[in-house]
């Protein structure tokens, strides 16, 4: 039953690239995604679509992985000790869009599936995913949107898996060197697994097949907006704070790089360009001011009469 469950995720996962892709590309307009097929020599493998100097996108990519292997690094089996001595697969979609043009967002989003086996017990699995935007310069409306539409993404699951799933997005892309979140949040869900199987799968799928109606409508109020090298400088100085998310806190990072990953594929989240500079603070009551006085701090969007 096990690899049937693992076939079925698989299935979904595939053809779920397959529609990110097709639907961005031609939101895009440009030459659209190449695509990189990879072996993992331990076991397994992925095809990496990365789109580069698109006419909307800057960079982005959308990654497939399936990887398995007899044994888990020591770096997961120190956490989950129950891991130890099991066989495990690893399989999942993920994607982040890097958009020229600062008023559109930065986005990311994944949905993943692991299992591990031992002869004679029964199977560790748990499904994990979500999505999260970054906006440099946002607009309240585009927040509200985002939000509504993971909120009904979540509802037919039961009131509570929203707020519960909002609220571990706000703590897991918590910069805690910087005291500040990435952006405005979503939703992420790891080690899900108490529902059931069916459920459990049919929320990843829910999740997965909500990102585009999340997304798209922001970008295209967004990408026409006009900016100049005053918003490029500020676009730029906070993909600093996604590198530094990236390299010190993210979890599927850290997994892919200690478990012999592809690292090319890993690092595809990474922005084309970024900057950092020494002190540096928003001039008070400017644009760039907004983003941290009432941005980057958990909020409830949907509490505050917006619904």
């Amino acid at each position: 039953m096990a690899h049937a469950h693992l076939d079925a995720v698989k299935r979904y996962l595939l053809d779920l690239q397959d529609r990110l892709c097709a639907d961005l590309a031609a939101e895009d307009g440009g030459p659209g995604f190449r695509e990189d097929a990879w072996v993992r020599e331990e076991g397994g493998g992925g095809r990496s679509r990365v789109i580069e100097h698109g006419s909307l996108f800057e960079k982005g990519g959308v990654n497939f992985s399936h990887v398995f292997g007899e044994r888990l690094p020591p770096s997961a089996t120190a956490a989950r000790p129950e891991l130890a001595g099991r066989s495990f697969h690893a399989v999942g979609v993920s994607w982040v869009l890097h958009p020229e043009n600062p008023h559109v967002p930065t986005s990311h989003g994944n949905v993943r599936f692991f299992i591990a086996e031992k002869a004679g017990e029964a199977p560790v699995w748990w499904f994990g995913g979500g999505f999260d935007l970054t906006p440099f310069y946002p607009v309240h409306d585009d927040v509200l949107h985002w939000h509504r539409v993971a909120r009904d993404a979540c509802a037919p699951f039961g009131d509570d898996v929203y707020p519960r799933f909002k609220a571990w997005c706000d703590d897991y892309f918590l910069l805690k060197h910087r005291d500040e979140t990435r952006g405005v949040g979503g939703l992420f869900f790891d080690d899900l697994n108490d529902w059931g199987f069916e459920k459990c799968f049919a929320f990843q799928r829910a999740v997965g097949d909500a990102f585009l109606g999340a997304y798209l409508p922001i970008v295209r109020r967004r990408r026409d907006t006009p900016w100049g090298a005053r918003e490029r400088d500020f676009q730029l100085y906070r993909r600093g704070r996604y590198v530094e998310f990236n390299l010190v806190w993210d979890r599927g990072t850290l997994f892919g790089l200690q478990s012999g990953g592809r690292t090319e594929s890993i690092l595809m989240s990474m922005p084309p360009l970024a900057r950092w500079e020494y002190g540096w603070n928003p001039e008070p009551d400017s644009p760039e001011a907004l983003l941290y006085r009432d941005y980057l701090r958990p909020r409830d969007w949907l509490g505050e009469g917006a619904n």
